[in-house]
């Protein structure tokens, strides 16, 4: 199911192909991918890693370099970031350090007892909100 974006044209569309040809739509496999492949300096390693065959991997990491503009890798003589994948490096650890955040507190908010509705406070408006009359 795919979710609902609104565009700056105040139009609706349905999932990501409302950015297909303009490069915008970074994917967190994506991410996760670039760091394994930082990490292991090795497309074959990294692609066993991350759960995918080589050519997926391959695959991802060509996507995000188009989308960032330009090569995360050196791939000869051997596999080594360039400049910008090192500018980009601790930008793309700190996403997927955030959405494995986010995970965790959403899985422990739903493991949480249900509050009651009747015992919970209840706000009490502030005399600013209702002035006496």
């Amino acid at each position: 199911m795919n979710c609902l974006t609104l565009d700056s044209r105040a139009q609706w569309h349905r999932g990501p192909e409302l950015f297909e040809g303009i490069g915008v739509v970074m994917q967190m496999h994506q991410i996760r991918y670039f760091l394994a492949l930082c990490e292991e300096c090795n497309f074959t390693r990294a692609a066993k890693r991350s759960g995918v065959s080589q050519p997926s991997l391959t695959n991802a990491i060509g996507a995000l370099e188009r989308e960032l503009g330009g090569a995360l890798f050196h791939r000869k003589p051997f596999i080594a970031l360039t400049a910008l994948g090192h500018a980009m490096q601790p930008y793309l650890r700190r996403i997927a350090e955030t959405a494995d955040h986010a995970r965790e507190t959403a899985q422990a908010f739903v493991r949480l007892p249900p509050v009651n509705a009747e015992l919970a406070p209840h706000p009490q408006p502030s005399h600013s909100e209702h002035p006496s009359s």
